[in-house]
């Protein structure tokens, strides 16, 4: 179903043709600049040596540029249907019990695991589907869209646990912390933020000391995504108290163990359909082997597992805004106010364009993001950009999602309530929308550096 004038075939011989200029195309480049663009790629392309990079790098900036669904690969469509189907017949119909009951049902995740979602982009020699970041992204928003709450499991298991084990573990540590995670057997999370420690992450207090071959584990773990039902945690802990942020470790622990007991589970405002809880550890051993990366590369692992986790968590938002237009359009037609329904007045089609402009904007920077990932670029700025538009926009759509609803929208008969809910902590978790902007401008102030 790729757009031909937008995804060109790249055929297994790998031969060049100028017929991929629309590939370029852009309104605002010179025609000139993009024929001897193409003209000296050709050219290149009649090289041997050459022609496998020229070929390689017009197939990375094809995915780069996938920005609607009809430009969506058969693989990625297949899975947008996949999960599409699964959010509305599975989870949707439900979401607002598991809300209720604070909980969804260990046969949703482990269904999930059968379809390959708690582990989209991990290798597939380690538990996981093998897909891209697009994938994962799709993947997120559709099942959010059915069920905020089990979109952050998933996105929690994919992005915060999976990832940091795959880009630091040894080969052993992925046999054993991956592999199961991945492939959806056992669930995982991650444990940064303690009781007076968020968005200032290098302010561990909970630490970890050297004992023998292995280590002693004390502190306090806060607001862990999937703590009450997780079978381990990927875990920060202070080992040099002196290097500050430098001095931070990252180790792999299982629960069941001696010393590791979780809190009892939060009451939050929303996405109640997913467990959160305390961590808590008091003198719990730990082998030497359970170190993850180098000792002192704390902070950099978690950096970089937050950046590619504001992609989900962008998706997410992006699923919730995404079934706030939906219930507020359907029920626009329905309600009917003055004779006609209230569709055909003024006020309430400004306030679904809003709606819809946003969500479709937030799409695109999620995308952007998640195919810079996909192409091996930065995309440290873009994700904040991503997560920060998305979650406003997730909130901004509920909101207005409920004024459509009028009275309607205040009980829980109606789900955009429970979107409201929802949405506000796509605002907060893996970085405040303050935090996003701040890595934004620092991204932009050191391009413009002089």
């Amino acid at each position: 179903r790729a757009a031909p004038h937008f995804r060109p075939p790249f055929p297994s011989s790998e031969s060049s043709s100028t017929a991929n200029l629309s590939l370029f195309s852009c309104s605002s480049s010179s025609p000139v600049l993009i024929m001897s663009f193409i003209s000296a790629c050709s050219r290149l392309a009649t090289r041997a040596p050459t022609k496998r990079v020229f070929n390689t790098a017009m197939r990375a900036a094809a995915a780069r540029s996938i920005s609607t669904y009809s430009q969506l690969t058969d693989e990625h469509t297949m899975l947008r249907d996949m999960c599409r189907t699964f959010a509305d017949n599975d989870l949707a119909p439900n979401a607002s019990a598991w809300d209720q009951a604070h909980g969804v049902p260990k046969e949703i995740v482990k269904a999930m695991g059968e379809m390959g979602l708690m582990g989209v982009s991990q290798p597939t020699e380690y538990g996981g589907s093998g897909m891209d970041i697009l994938s994962y992204a799709i993947a997120i928003e559709e099942i959010s869209r059915g069920c905020a709450g089990t979109g952050v499991i998933m996105s929690a298991n994919n992005s915060l646990y999976c990832d940091p084990i795959r880009m630091f573990g040894t080969h052993e540590q992925k046999e054993e912390w991956l592999t199961p995670w991945a492939s959806g057997e056992k669930l995982g999370c991650f444990a940064l933020s303690e009781p007076s420690t968020g968005s200032d992450a290098g302010a561990q207090t909970c630490t970890a000391t050297k004992d023998g071959d292995g280590w002693v584990i004390n502190g306090t773990k806060n607001w862990i995504t999937n703590g009450p039902d997780s079978d381990a945690v990927v875990l920060f802990a202070m080992t040099d108290k002196d290097k500050k942020h430098k001095g931070i470790s990252t180790f792999l622990v299982p629960y069941g163990i001696p010393g590791f007991t979780t809190g009892k589970p939060e009451d939050k405002l929303g996405i109640r359909a997913s467990g959160t809880c305390s961590l808590i550890f008091e003198n719990c051993k730990i082998p030497g082997n359970a170190l993850l990366g180098k000792e002192g590369e704390g902070f950099k692992i978690a950096m970089k597992t937050l950046d590619g986790g504001r992609i989900g968590i962008a998706a997410q938002a992006l699923g919730i805004a995404q079934a706030s237009l939906d219930a507020a359009a359907k029920y626009a037609h329905e309600r009917k106010t003055f004779g006609v329904p209230i569709a055909k007045h003024q006020a309430i089609q400004f306030k679904l364009a809003d709606m819809a402009t946003k969500v479709e904007a937030s799409r695109l920077l999620t995308w952007r993001a998640a195919q810079l990932k996909d192409a091996g670029e930065g995309y440290g700025k873009e994700a904040a950009m991503a997560k920060l538009h998305a979650s406003e926009a997730a909130t901004f759509c509920s909101h207005q999602a409920i004024q459509i609803f009028g009275g309607y929208g205040y009980v829980t008969d109606f789900p955009v309530e429970r979107h409201y809910r929802d949405a506000r902590i796509t605002e907060i978790y893996e970085g405040t929308s303050e935090v996003q902007r701040m890595v934004i401008a620092a991204a932009i102030l050191g391009e413009y550096a002089p």
